[in-house]
């Protein structure tokens, strides 16, 4: 039988064969049964091994006895009957089963395509025509880190329980979430498992501890307050429009089975909210006293905490269930005590501001590429630069190009349409496309990209024309796709670009900017003496610069600008206080000495 097996447990096949002339019948029913046999006591016979194959009855053909074929049902049958069987359906619950049928979504490995949801699909096209599941997750099978199947045999399997307890639950299913779709094979190691734990649930736990630290401090009580939008700065207003587009994006996912888009989202989110808001509202969470730009800061990173903690808790339930219950539960005894029991956000569309966003990324994508600008450069953030020039779509308003300039650490930014005075391009053939078309004239094209002009070259491309020239008597037509190219920038300037925006900064210091430079590097020296000094945040000192004149000359016209900074009361040349270090200041030797006062 091609659903039977020869075993003993399992369900019977209901199929009696005549021992005399091979007849066959199909029972469909214990009073079909209790009938044919004659018993009445059949009807309520159990319907297993071995007391089912004991009832017997008459074969109509021959006259003989008819007995159970000894099979059983296949497994994956009884598998495939789970959703009516279950409710005992049609005999009972046949409301239950309509609610229920079909399922919404069925979740197993790859082998099961063959397997549970080949029976389930057989079946229930047989019995309903129709398919038993809406949606369908199919998991791949985890590997070992060189895309190797697991098995004891080759000693790469890893025992769960020993990863569990090296990395724990969160950071191990954060990674099958973000890592790559279901679908796909999974290679796990522990290095991969840590870079989520460090890039996403590490940032998210450090801000919340930000945030805690700061709370403490000044005894902020979140339940007291509430979030006044109308009295809200941008960044404010900016971080509560990420936080509403999340939790869209992070909804619209989810109803749509798009699991590592998801758990992108909410690292993208979890990033910005660290290393962009945070690190630019820090100050106002030092500020003395509770003041209204004060309390906003705390209740708009509190109430994305929050919601964050309730989007990423079906992802990462036990650090949300941590960050919620003492956020919210330890100040609210009337809120849910679970994250887990809370309603999924709701996104506030008053909230959301798309210009806020879409200028606020222009802002982040300039900064990125003017620090990879700096560091091309080899110029150090404290050092101030005087001017960089950006080129791109739109110019931002004096408030972002403060924000830029502040990141940067440069006097002006100035918005351009055109960069070519520092910039230019040069050009190669593209081989797989130019070489089948021109081969033999290739030294040729190679010849005239080298001597083209580039900024002309470049405008003409970017206007959807082609480079058109002639090559030993055959006409040449590039486009945009068959060359390669590169920007190249003008002695003194270094930039950076992609296809929207393109950075120019001004690398030629100035002596007042190499200046600020050295009166930056000092402050800096002098910070971390106090830090390994032991000093408390407030104490007062006195600073001491010997052996080199030109910082201290360079000292004594920063004077005040350095004490205000580091909390010095004085700072003398040639003294040497109770702690003191030699230190290379920009290739410059100086000994720095502190004192507290």
């Amino acid at each position: 039988w091609a659903i039977s097996r020869n075993r003993y447990w399992g369900t019977p096949l209901n199929i009696w064969e005549c021992e005399g002339c091979g007849h066959l019948e199909s029972i469909g029913s214990r009073a079909e049964l209790a009938e044919r046999s004659g018993n009445p006591d059949d009807a309520k016979v159990e319907l297993h091994r071995p007391y089912i194959d004991a009832v017997t009855f008459t074969c109509p053909d021959c006259g003989k006895t008819m007995k159970r074929v000894p099979e059983v049902i296949d497994c994956w049958f009884d598998s495939g009957a789970m959703p009516f069987a279950q409710h005992h359906y049609p005999f009972e619950n046949q409301e239950l089963f309509k609610q229920q049928f079909p399922a919404q979504f069925i979740s197993e490995a790859v082998d099961q395509t063959r397997g549970w949801f080949h029976s389930l699909m057989a079946e229930s096209t047989l019995l309903f025509n129709k398919a038993p599941y809406e949606n369908v997750i199919v998991l791949g099978h985890v590997q070992d880190e060189n895309g190797q199947k697991m098995s004891k045999s080759k000693g790469n399997a890893v025992d769960p329980f020993d990863a569990l307890a090296t990395y724990g639950a969160d950071a191990i299913r954060w990674y099958f979430y973000i890592n790559s779709a279901p679908w796909l094979p999974n290679r796990f190691h522990g290095k991969a498992v840590q870079e989520g734990q460090r890039k996403f649930l590490g940032t998210l736990w450090n801000t919340y501890a930000f945030f805690v630290l700061y709370a403490n401090i000044d005894g902020f009580d979140a339940s007291k307050y509430t979030l006044e939008y109308d009295k809200l700065p941008v960044m404010d207003k900016w971080l509560l429009s990420k936080l509403n587009s999340l939790i869209t994006e992070v909804d619209t996912d989810l109803e749509n089975y798009k699991i590592p888009e998801t758990a992108r989202a909410l690292d993208d989110f979890v990033d910005q909210m660290s290393n962009w808001y945070v690190r630019r509202s820090r100050e106002r969470f030092w500020a003395k006293g509770m003041e209204q730009d004060k309390i906003n800061a705390y209740m708009t990173l509190y109430t994305a905490l929050v919601t964050v903690a309730k989007l990423a808790a079906p992802m990462i339930p036990f650090m949300t269930e941590d960050i919620y219950r003492n956020l919210v539960c330890a100040n609210d005894p009337s809120a849910p005590e679970s994250v887990h029991l809370c309603d999924f956000p709701v996104a506030n569309p008053a909230y959301v501001d798309k210009q806020l966003e879409e200028d606020m990324e222009e802002v982040l994508k300039i900064v990125v590429m003017g620090r990879a600008a700096r560091n091309t450069a080899n110029i150090k953030n404290r050092q101030p630069i005087g001017t960089m020039f950006v080129k791109a779509e739109k110019a931002l308003s004096d408030f972002y190009q403060e924000i830029i300039e502040e990141e940067l650490n440069v006097k002006e930014v100035k918005f351009t349409d055109d960069v070519r005075e520092f910039t230019t391009y040069t050009f190669k053939p593209q081989l797989k496309t130019v070489g089948p078309k021109y081969g033999k004239q290739l030294g040729g094209i190679k010849e005239y990209l080298a001597n083209v002009d580039g900024n002309e070259a470049m405008d003409k491309l970017n206007a959807g024309e082609n480079l058109v020239f002639d090559v030993n008597g055959t006409e040449v037509s590039l486009s945009l796709d068959d060359v390669l190219v590169e920007m190249s920038q003008k002695e003194g300037y270094m930039s950076e670009a992609d296809n929207t925006v393109t950075v120019v900064l001004d690398c030629n210091l100035s002596e007042e900017l190499v200046e600020e430079g050295f009166a930056a590097e000092i402050i800096s020296k002098i910070q971390t003496m106090r830090k390994d000094s032991g000093f408390e945040v407030m104490d007062h000192i006195k600073v001491g610069i010997a052996g080199n004149d030109k910082l201290a000359a360079i000292a004594a016209k920063n004077e005040k600008a350095i004490a205000d900074k580091v909390l010095a009361d004085s700072i003398d040349k040639d003294a040497v206080y109770a702690n003191s270090k030699e230190w290379n200041v920009n290739g410059e030797k100086v000994t720095i000495s502190v004192e507290k006062q």
